[in-house]
């Protein structure tokens, strides 16, 4: 039953077209009983976030992934040719280790952010709500979770800082010991704001404000963390509130500054001279350079956030090397399980016919003793039928081959019945 694995992630699609491919949390249930409608599909699972939408399958014995494509493009609206241009397709072996490696954090935007593994973890239990996760795929995401975790443990994969998000939440720290409690100002609402705001909700700040010139585009963006206290307001009332804000982080495509040293000196006069973390993400800048001049503004700006990144990503990389070795040997665990699954049927015929020789020895033998036959005669006897029985189709096999086939047959009886060890043991 070959595995699939196949979707759109920040690296095959831009935001627009992975926008398109989103499924809510709500709607998984009725996806999933839809996709299990295709008729190759016997399990699946979807992970959606803001950065990917994949699908993990089980599918029909020479089945194609083509039906799960087109499926994806119908249920979203939108046309194959489209999709195709962006969608990456892993079968079986190369299915498997991409899962390990996505709740790793090894294909995340941020190397070795943790947050998809609790992603994972969702799209697996919706899925067992759905009914739709089988022994195959229940078994796939149980392994996937102890590789994620047995490299989190062993490797420095989720140790320093390489996102420039990461390190806006580094450096505020410098100033505020404790981010909760505090209220944060966002302008702009693109990838990087969006970045930023992921970071700075898991400090648990009292409130999160988006500022945007299009404020539909603000409100869609706070919507995708609405389990935090967040609003929106017009890029114009900035200068109005500025002075509510401890944290500011500006990233936005504007030509000219968006903060001034006036409006910034307004807001300190509010706040009465409390500080102010201010990070400009922006190029050109958001924030007029006189601004780090004052007294309680702490600016910092993508060349600062830059020194923590670089030194964080040269340990992090080191850290990949480590947790591909680990990943690689749990794609073989996970494949020799699959093959002994499929081992299975015959396993369980070669018992049940093994069975049936017994019962019918023992039936035979029974069947001796009640009438008065000497018992060690019949045991006797009973354990050289059970012998002639067990024997009789590897020896009639061996017998009956010729040239090649009788070495290759003779070599398999050999392993299967450790003949080599009996050797060397008698020896």
């Amino acid at each position: 039953m070959p595995l699939f694995a196949l979707g759109i992630n920040h690296r095959t699609a831009p935001l627009a077209v992975r926008e398109q491919l989103v499924f809510q949390p709500t709607d998984v249930g009725r996806a999933l009983h839809a996709l299990l409608r295709v008729p190759e599909v016997s399990e699946a699972a979807i992970l959606s976030t803001c950065n990917r939408t994949e699908v993990y399958c089980s599918l029909a014995a020479g089945a194609t992934v083509a039906p799960l494509s087109e499926w994806l493009a119908h249920y979203h609206g939108v046309t194959s040719e489209h999709l195709n241009a962006h969608l990456y397709q892993h079968p079986q072996q190369a299915a498997i280790r991409h899962m390990f490696r996505v709740a790793s954090g090894l294909d995340s935007m941020v190397l070795g952010e943790p947050q998809i593994l609790g992603q994972m973890k969702q799209a697996a239990r919706l899925a067992d709500e759905a009914g739709t996760l089988g022994t195959t795929l229940g078994k796939l995401f149980q392994r996937t979770f102890a590789v994620a975790k047995e490299v989190r443990s062993t490797t420095a994969i989720g140790a320093n800082i390489v996102s420039m998000a990461a390190a806006a939440v580094h450096l505020s720290g410098r100033i505020f010991d404790q981010r909760a409690g505090l209220n944060i100002l966002f302008i702009g609402a693109g990838e990087m704001v969006e970045l930023c705001i992921a970071h700075f909700a898991a400090q648990g700040p009292k409130r999160i404000t988006i500022a945007n010139r299009t404020v539909a585009h603000a409100a869609a963006l706070a919507s995708r963390f609405s389990h935090h206290n967040i609003d929106t307001v017009a890029l114009t009332e900035v200068d109005a509130r500025l002075a509510e804000y401890d944290i500011v982080v500006s990233c936005t495509a504007s030509p000219l500054p968006i903060l001034g040293l006036g409006m910034v000196e307004r807001a300190l006069k509010t706040r009465r001279h409390r500080p102010m973390v201010m990070v400009d993400l922006a190029v050109p800048r958001d924030i007029e350079t006189e601004v780090s001049a004052l007294d309680d503004i702490f600016l910092y700006t993508l060349d600062d956030l830059g020194q923590l990144v670089e030194s964080g990503l040269e340990a992090r990389q080191d850290a990949v090397i480590d947790a591909e070795k680990i990943i690689s040997a749990g794609v073989e665990g996970f494949e020799h399980w699959l093959q002994a699954r499929d081992s299975v049927p015959t396993i369980r015929v070669l018992r049940e016919r093994a069975e049936h020789a017994r019962v019918q020895a023992l039936d035979t033998a029974m069947k001796q003793l009640a009438r008065g036959d000497d018992p060690a005669r019949v045991l006797d006897a009973l354990s050289q039928s059970l012998t002639n029985k067990l024997l009789h189709g590897p020896t009639q096999a061996l017998s009956s081959a010729n040239g090649d086939e009788r070495g290759k047959i003779s070599a398999l009886i050999t392993q299967i019945y450790q003949l080599q060890s009996d050797e060397r043991a008698d020896k």
